[in-house]
């Protein structure tokens, strides 16, 4: 059961079986959970959450491998169901909007593919259903560097791929606050996470989600670029593009009012 922390939410520790998942929750109102990148944890999603908690129940989740959520072996698939389960156990009184950024993006996307009756919307921030070669080589290149000299060594990298140089130039406490963030994930799940998504394509899976999806992108994403968003929504039977300008890959932290506008009509 949740534990009252303080005036910003709940404290979630969710049982799956012998497992947890940990997370936090605030506000009333119509469900939605939220899914975070591989580079940037669930407090990216602070700013947001805290305008959404004024019309929705907001739950931020930390992946597995992520704060106090146990990872677990068997790739991104394994990582889906482990996060359908997490959901499912939070006995939310009806079906929630799932809203994934980056790496949970991906996660979002094969958790309806894999429990297609779990999500009542689906909102897709930076993501796909695959990487083109050059993309899958980033994260294979990543990996190697971070097993040869650490999370700390790259953290330049990720900051590229979070963050337009103009914006980290004009938000330096905010981006070390992210390198912080980033530094601390467990190495062991960074790799795992870096070889599902070299591999990863769900192409022919996506057509099989029937829920409604949003699918939204920065313009200035490198890690995912435009290009990726726009074919997933193509992909998607029921899906609508949004370009957001003057954004890189987590827009709900750069400019969360921005992006709430853009998400307000589809999960009202």
């Amino acid at each position: 059961m949740p534990q009252k922390q303080d005036t910003t939410g709940e404290e979630l520790k969710i049982r799956v079986g012998e497992e947890q998942v940990t997370g936090r929750a605030q506000g009333q109102g119509r469900p939605i959970v939220l899914l975070h990148s591989l580079l940037a944890d669930a407090s990216s999603f602070d700013p947001l959450a805290a305008l959404l908690a004024r019309t929705h129940r907001v739950v931020q989740l930390d992946l597995p491998g992520f704060g106090g959520s146990h990872p677990v072996a068997g790739g991104l698939e394994a990582v889906a169901d482990r996060t359908a389960d997490a959901i499912r156990n939070l006995k939310l009184e009806t079906k929630p909007i799932v809203l994934g950024n980056g790496y949970g993006g991906f996660v979002a996307l094969l958790t309806a593919i894999r429990h297609p009756q779990l999500a009542e919307r689906l909102v897709l921030a930076d993501c796909g259903v695959g990487f083109d070669e050059p993309g899958r080589q980033a994260f294979r290149n990543m990996s190697a560097a971070a097993t040869a000299k650490g999370l700390a060594a790259i953290s330049d990298v990720a900051m590229r791929r979070l963050f337009a140089p103009a914006f980290q130039a004009e938000n330096a406490e905010l981006i070390e606050q992210r390198r912080a963030r980033f530094v601390a994930v467990h190495p062991e799940t960074f790799h795992a996470a870096c070889a599902a998504l070299a591999s990863l394509d769900l192409r022919e899976q996506a057509a099989g989600v029937k829920v409604p999806a949003l699918v939204l992108v920065g313009e200035q994403d490198e890690a995912t670029p435009p290009r990726m968003a726009r074919e997933l929504a193509s992909l998607l039977p029921d899906a609508r593009f949004v370009l957001l300008g003057g954004c890189a890959h987590v827009p709900q932290l750069q400019a969360p009012q921005q992006f709430l506008d853009a998400i307000a009509a589809f999960i009202r």
